[in-house]
């Protein structure tokens, strides 16, 4: 796995392919500087850890997981936000990554909708603390959902994360939270089973 902020000297779009900069010049400015800034660090990584699969193109499956063309074997998952991209990579496992800024506030009725059997431990939390907290049980949810290819659409949205959690499973996958080696809330959730990643 990798984590780059956005102020990052190198610029990671130098490691992107000609296909990644073709299918970004659709997107909006600042979507396609997000989507190739993730790209250049998924082919950075790539390059150290699978250099044979470092310019593979890239699909998607009808979930929208994306996958390495012609690399079925390699499991991948990219997520970004404004000031921050991560991605992750695993050989014969299924991966997830998710990487989020804190809100500025979290209502309670996001709570009640989002954690409702931790609304009241994170309710009594300053608010600073609260949203920060939130955010790190947030990534763990969506990093699971990408893992299995539903995204939040499916199970892994009701899982229970407790607050400060750092590590966990949930059915056939473990979660990690990178909470001392992170700035930034960012998780990564994996298939605990070695399979290969369909395409």
């Amino acid at each position: 796995m990798a984590l780059a902020p956005t102020s990052q000297d190198t610029p990671l779009t130098l490691f992107t392919t000609a296909a990644d900069r073709s299918t970004a010049r659709q997107l909006p400015a600042q979507r396609r500087t997000d989507r190739l800034r993730a790209r250049g660090l998924l082919r950075a990584l790539l390059r150290d850890r699978f250099p044979a699969a470092a310019c593979a193109d890239i699909g998607y499956m009808p979930s929208g997981r994306p996958v390495l063309l012609g690399h079925p074997r390699l499991g991948i998952s990219v997520s970004h936000v404004a000031d921050a991209c991560a991605v992750g990579v695993a050989l014969d496992r299924a991966v997830g990554v998710d990487v989020q800024s804190p809100p500025q506030d979290v209502s309670d009725q996001l709570l009640r909708w989002s954690v409702p059997t931790r609304r009241n431990q994170l309710a009594a939390l300053p608010p600073a603390d609260r949203a920060r907290e939130f955010t790190w049980m947030w990534t763990v949810k969506e990093a699971c959902g990408k893992a299995t290819g539903t995204g939040l659409a499916g199970p892994a949205f009701s899982l229970d994360v407790p607050p400060g959690g750092r590590a966990g499973s949930w059915g056939d996958y473990r979660w990690v939270s990178l909470r001392h080696q992170s700035p930034i809330p960012l998780t990564c959730a994996f298939s605990s089973t070695e399979r290969g990643t369909p395409q």
